[in-house]
């Protein structure tokens, strides 16, 4: 692995690539912490230290700290995320955007177009369902949180915090198109890990202090390494469906008569559903968080994770996206008719629509397996955690966006490496793959 990072030296592309997606990630670290104009910082860290493990402590994760420290990165990349998957939907019921879906790259470009308008939008609107609840709460002295209530600070904070999103958006989308990775997960990647070393430095002042036993210690750490295994050894998985091409003579050369195999992944849709299914709980819930009538106040308590109600809607949502994100990217139609085209089928299964008919089975039985498993990895380790009563965020749906935004970049890495003939990360081979 020593020797493959060695190689990255001798393409100077990917050195750049990767010197440029460190820097743009520097900046977002450095906007966490520049704060919102008219907060009482003291008073609102001393409110959020009373709600850890709420959904505040989700929220907080996903904007890398930025919540907590109410700066101008304090929404994160979640309304991005959110207009995505409306925009996604909109295109299946929407004719004008499925015809724009169709029309490549131009099409393309005109629907991320809608996603950043959509973007402004949903900033806009929970920014001042924030800005509007934050005026209504103070820290547990009394003290009130906003310094000079009114008007003036509901538009300047809405301005501040939509500003803030659409500079994550630029970052992110600067990231996939010059940097390497995706550029949206990367940001998501980089706040989760960039507060590692205070989870860890926390831990160890509370079982110093006696508020941890070194029993739940080995506990939580055993359950992160063996949900970091299970990630790694799912992620890596696939279904190799047998593809045999017939021989067919050109001019005078003869191609074709190879046996090869089309990889399903078992889990297709990646890190996307838990974030998209995180991202639609959050909307609502934000605004319910800081809204002064007691019906919102009493939705977002139970949209609190380990709660029944939350974790049932977030494996609700994970299974829809799972299966949502995987349709939208993987069309059998396509891979049968392509198959067909080039003299491929699977044996024992007819070209055409019934390739495509047996393919879709395949990996709707692929997507159910992949869906119970980021369920299980994303819900399980939450629930026993909060009965265990940590005083402090963990679940398994950091440690799958960490390990599978890893994985994704590395792989790109990788193969900036085997395109110039140099070996991968590993000495004996690539990222493993199994059957």
């Amino acid at each position: 692995m020593l020797e493959g990072l060695g190689s990255v030296s001798k393409i100077p592309e990917l050195q750049r690539r990767i010197l440029f997606t460190i820097l743009l990630l520097g900046v977002y670290r450095i906007g966490v912490y520049i704060p919102t104009p008219g907060i009482d910082n003291i008073a609102l860290l001393a409110y959020f230290d009373q709600v850890k493990g709420s959904l505040f402590g989700l929220m907080d994760m996903f904007a890398g700290g930025a919540f907590s420290n109410f700066s101008i990165f304090a929404l994160g990349i979640m309304p991005y995320i959110s207009a995505s998957i409306i925009l996604q939907l909109l295109t299946i019921a929407v004719p004008h955007l499925e015809k724009l879906s169709k029309e490549g790259e131009s099409g393309r470009r005109k629907i991320t177009q809608y996603t950043r308008y959509g973007t402004v939008v949903l900033s806009m609107i929970q920014g001042f369902g924030i800005a509007f609840g934050l005026q209504q709460m103070a820290g547990p002295s009394g003290a009130p949180i906003v310094l000079q209530p009114g008007i003036g600070f509901v538009l300047m904070t809405m301005i501040t915090l939509t500003s803030g999103t659409a500079f994550i958006m630029w970052l992110g989308e600067t990231i996939t198109e010059k940097g390497i990775g995706n550029g949206i997960s990367l940001i998501i990647f980089a706040g989760i890990v960039c507060r590692i070393p205070a989870a860890i430095g926390n831990t160890f002042r509370l079982a110093t202090a006696g508020e941890l036993g070194v029993l739940l210690i080995l506990l939580i750490t055993v359950m992160m390494v063996a949900v970091v295994g299970a990630i790694v050894f799912v992620e890596g998985g696939q279904r190799r469906i047998p593809v045999q091409y017939a021989k067919r003579v050109v001019g005078r050369k003869m191609y074709g008569g190879q046996s090869t195999h089309l990889p399903l992944k078992v889990n297709t849709a990646g890190v996307i559903p838990p974030i998209f299914a995180s991202s639609v709980i959050m909307f609502p819930a934000t605004i319910a968080n800081f809204a002064p009538q007691t019906w919102m106040q009493d939705i977002a308590a139970y949209l609190v994770p380990g709660r029944l109600a939350y974790e049932v809607l977030y494996v609700a949502f994970i299974f829809f996206f799972c299966y949502f994100y995987t349709a939208v990217t993987f069309k059998p139609d396509d891979v049968a008719e392509n198959m067909k085209k080039y003299g491929g089928y699977v044996p024992g299964i007819r070209p055409g629509k019934k390739t495509a008919e047996y393919i879709e089975n395949v990996l709707e039985k692929l997507t159910f397996s992949g869906a119970i498993y980021v369920s299980i990895v994303c819900v399980l380790p939450s629930v026993l955690i909060s009965q265990l009563n940590v005083p402090f965020y963990f679940g398994g749906t950091a440690l799958l966006i960490v390990v599978g935004v890893a994985m994704d970049t590395a792989s790109q890495i990788e193969s900036h490496l085997l395109t110039r003939q140099y070996e991968g990360f590993m000495k004996k081979g690539h990222l493993a793959r199994r059957r």
